[in-house]
């Protein structure tokens, strides 16, 4: 049991961690919202769908077409990037506009309603086109970089498109952080979360910065959607629901409102999940089997907020009287 529990250990480590970037790319959007607003934009698993779609049509065209073949893959994979970002951050800011924005002064469960209401209409609107155009709901994905493997110390060798997937989790959380930190847009975005009212008084454009806010997170999430279907090669409108509750999930867990404790929530929400999957059974000697990992992984979320409820790293903010 022991030596075959270090024999799974590398891959099922490296498998968690693919996963966990996919989680924490996801949970950075609702941070982000959640951070200026204050609000759970539950349509953001749609958005997460929308954008594996887009990605998933975009290397269908060129394979149709005859180009993939003759195409660079790290080029396509680029460029389907790109547009799945630039796409699902326009929806992310028509959204925004459209269904969030005249709620901004009503109760906060007016809005969340409003998410829960968006989200649907996504899911229906995406099986609709892709049934037109397929004739089946479920799309399948090109495969790129088929058959290429990196080799890893310990005779552990990880697939091209997963190590993709984790480099460009890395860039992109990293350019985010960068970007939220650092520049002048960042710095408004952390004044408005900070205090909206105030900000606004020193000519911040308030609009403008949440309208920002949605399409960066939005654009995330589009981003995260496209590296999930060239990882599974196949996506369906409803893939983002249970992911983006995980991903929510993972949220709450690192500390809400803060893109470090999405980026580590989402990578040990991953990893809980993958080991639970590979591991749960035999240290369970049965009684509980793969189909369980969910509860583990809810079962530590539980645990972390009910001794730290603000999250592993959320700061607990004082009350004011």
């Amino acid at each position: 049991m022991a030596a075959g529990f270090w024999e799974l250990l590398p891959q099922v480590t490296v498998d968690g961690l693919m996963l966990g970037f996919v989680y924490a790319m996801v949970a950075i959007g609702y941070t982000m919202v959640y951070g200026v607003l204050e609000f759970i934009n539950f349509a953001h698993s749609e958005i997460f769908m929308v954008g594996a779609f887009l990605g998933a049509e975009f290397f269908l065209v060129l394979s149709k077409g005859g180009l993939l073949a003759g195409m660079p893959h790290l080029l396509v994979l680029l460029l389907g990037l790109i547009i799945a970002m630039l796409l699902t951050g326009l929806l992310g800011m028509g959204i925004e506009r459209v269904a969030y924005r005249p709620l901004r002064g009503a109760p906060r469960l007016v809005p969340l309603i409003a998410a829960i209401g968006v989200s649907f209409v996504l899911q229906d609107v995406a099986r609709a086109i892709a049934t037109a155009i397929h004739g089946n709901f479920v799309t399948g994905v090109p495969s790129l970089f088929p058959g290429q493997a990196v080799a890893l110390p310990g005779g552990l060798s990880l697939s091209v498109k997963a190590l993709l997937l984790v480099a460009s989790s890395i860039l992109m959380m990293g350019a985010l952080t960068a970007f939220v930190q650092r520049s002048r847009a960042g710095k408004a975005m952390r004044a408005v979360a900070q205090d909206p009212t105030t900000a606004g008084l020193m000519g911040i454009n308030t609009d403008g910065v949440i309208t920002l806010t949605f399409f960066v997170g939005a654009a995330m999430g589009g981003a995260a959607g496209t590296l999930f279907a060239v990882q599974y090669t196949a996506v369906d409108p409803y893939i983002g629901f249970t992911l983006g509750i995980k991903a929510f999930t993972a949220a709450v867990f690192g500390g809400i409102g803060r893109l470090p404790g999405a980026m580590v929530g989402g990578i040990l929400l991953g990893l809980f999940e993958s080991y639970g999957t590979a591991f749960l059974g035999t240290a369970t000697g049965g009684a509980l089997g793969a189909e369980y990992k969910d509860v583990l992984a809810f079962a530590l979320l539980i645990l972390i907020l009910i001794f730290k409820p603000s999250g592993l790293l959320g700061q607990q903010v004082a009350e004011k009287v």
